[in-house]
C-alpha cells in the first residue's frame, strides 16, 4: 500500500495535489494494474483526515482520492497556519542506540524544520560502538546537533539526560525512526507560548510506508494516531468523554511526537527511570509523564498541526513485541504512578472497574479479515479494529506483567545507581 500526502487546495491554485510521504515509495501503476494508497488529507497544509483508496492505472490519482475525502471527511474550512515565528526556542531530544541509518534520516528532517530557534541534541543511550558518535561528530559537525552519552540503559533515562542539558526553556522528543513535518517543530512548541500553563504537548503520527503485512496491521490496529481535532485536556475540567481521565494515557499522544515546558516537567521529577524500552518495564515512560502532569494540574493539549512519519517494525515478531510492550507499558506506568505518587491510589481503585472493563476491551481479539477486506485505518480508540487473537493474548499477559517489570527495572536503576557512586 502506497502512503501519500494529498492537499486539496494548493497554494498555487492547481486544486488537488498528491505526493508520497516523507521516507515512503513512490506511487507506482502498471498498465492494467491498481494501487491501494493510505493518504493524509490536507486544507492548506492543515492535516484534516485520511482515506483509504484505490487506484488504477489511467486514474489521475489526486482526483480519485479528494472525490473520497470529500464523501467520506468533514472538512473544516481551516485558517491559514500560523507562522512558525509565534513558536518559543526548543531544544529537540532524539535517544538513539546503534540506530546510525534511521537517525540520519532523522536528522535530516529535524534540521529542515522551519522553527527559527532550535538545537538538536542526540542521546546515545548506552552505546555498545561508536557508530553513533561517529555519524553525529563527522556528518552533522557544525549543523547545531549536539551528542551526548547516556550510560544507563531505558528510554526514560535517556530522555532524562536530554532534559539535563537542554539549553530551551521547551524540550520537544521525538524516536530516531521518524521523519518530522518541515512544521513539526513550529506546530508543536506554538502552544506553549500561547498559554503559560501548559506543561505537554503531543501531536499526529502517521505511517511513513505500508509495505508488510505487520505494518498494515498495526496501523488497522488505530496505529499511533490521536485524531484530526485539537484538544485540551485540563484536570480544571476534566473531560466528559474520559471516565478514567487521567489514567487513559494512551489517549493523550505518544513518545515519538511530545514536547514538555522543562519547568513543570523538572517539578515532577522528570521522567521514571524505571520505565520505557530497553528496561525490564518494557514501556510507560511517555505515559507516566503525561498522567504525572495532569495530576499535578498542569493541562495538555494535542494538536493534529504537529506531525511525524513513523517507520513502523516490518516483521511480525516485532508487532508480537510491541503488543507485549503495550500491555507492559501500560501497568508499568500505572505501578510507577502509585510508587512515586501514593495520594493517586483513591482516584485510581474509583476507576478500577472500568479500567479492568476498558481493558478488555482494548486488548480483546476481532477478525483479522477485515484489515484485508478494507485495508487501514482503524479509528484511534474505537476498538473495532482487526486484532489476531495471538497478539491479544500478548498484550494481556504484558498487562500482568508490567508491575513486575517495574520492580525489576527499579532494582536495576538502584544496581547501577550503586556501581557510579562506586567508581
Amino acid at each position: 500500500m502506497a502512503v501519500a500526502e494529498l492537499e486539496l487546495d494548493a497554494a498555487d491554485g492547481t486544486g488537488a495535489r498528491l505526493r508520497p510521504a516523507p521516507g515512503g515509495p513512490p506511487l507506482e501503476l502498471r498498465d492494467g494494474g491498481e494501487q491501494r494508497v493510505f493518504a493524509l488529507v490536507r486544507l492548506r497544509g492543515r492535516p484534516v483526515g485520511t482515506v483509504v483508496g484505490r487506484v488504477r492505472a489511467g486514474d489521475d490519482p489526486a482526483s480519485v482520492l479528494a472525490r473520497q475525502a470529500a464523501d467520506e471527511i468533514v472538512v473544516p474550512d481551516a485558517p491559514e497556519r500560523p507562522t512558525a515565528g509565534e513558536a518559543p526556542r526548543a531544544t529537540v531530544v532524539v535517544a538513539t542506540r546503534e540506530r546510525p541509518t534511521q537517525l540520519a534520516r532523522a536528522l535530516d528532517s529535524l534540521l529542515a524544520q522551519d522553527h527559527p530557534d532550535h538545537e538538536i541534541v542526540v542521546v546515545d543511550n548506552a552505546p555498545v560502538t561508536g557508530a553513533t558518535r561517529e555519524l553525529v561528530t563527522s556528518a552533522y559537525a557544525g549543523r547545531g546537533v549536539r551528542y551526548e552519552v547516556e550510560p544507563v540503559p531505558g528510554l526514560a533515562a535517556a530522555h532524562n539526560r536530554g532534559i539535563l542539558v537542554a539549553e530551551a526553556e521547551v524540550v520537544a522528543f521525538t524516536d530516531d525512526d521518524v521523519i518530522a513535518d518541515p512544521q513539526w517543530l513550529g506546530a508543536l512548541t506554538r502552544p506553549f507560548g500561547e498559554d503559560p500553563r501548559t506543561a505537554c504537548v503531543t501531536g499526529l503520527i502517521l505511517p511513513a510506508r505500508l509495505s508488510t503485512p505487520a505494518q498494515v496491521l498495526l496501523e488497522s490496529h488505530g496505529g499511533f494516531a490521536k485524531g484530526f481535532s485539537a484538544r485540551l485536556y485540563d484536570p480544571a475540567h476534566p473531560p466528559a468523554d474520559e471516565p478514567l481521565f487521567p489514567f487513559t494515557a494512551g489517549r493523550f499522544g505518544s513518545g515519538a511526537n511530545m514536547a514538555f515546558r522543562r519547568e513543570a516537567l523538572n517539578a515532577v521529577g522528570g521522567f521514571d527511570p524505571a520505565t520505557g524500552t530497553g528496561t525490564p518495564a518494557k514501556g510507560g515512560d511517555d505515559l507516566y509523564a503525561f498522567v504525572r502532569l495532569l495530576a499535578e494540574g498542569y493541562p495538555l493539549h494535542y494538536t493534529p498541526d504537529a506531525v511525524v512519519w513513523h517507520h513502523h517494525r516490518e516483521r511480525w515478531e516485532d508487532l508480537c513485541g510491541q503488543a507485549y510492550g503495550y500491555g507492559a507499558g501500560l501497568t508499568a506506568c500505572l505501578t510507577a504512578l502509585l510508587v512515586r505518587r501514593p495520594a493517586l491510589l483513591p482516584a485510581l481503585l474509583a476507576r478500577l472497574p472500568r479500567g479492568l472493563a476498558h481493558a478488555r476491551s482494548m486488548t480483546a481479539p476481532r477478525d483479522t479479515g477485515a484489515a484485508v477486506r478494507t485495508g487501514v485505518p482503524g479509528a484511534h480508540g474505537t476498538y473495532t479494529y482487526p486484532w489476531p487473537r495471538h497478539l491479544s493474548r500478548l498484550e494481556r499477559r504484558g498487562l500482568l506483567y508490567g508491575p513486575l517489570g517495574y520492580a525489576r527495572a527499579r532494582l536495576a536503576v538502584r544496581g547501577a545507581a550503586r556501581r557510579r557512586e562506586g567508581r
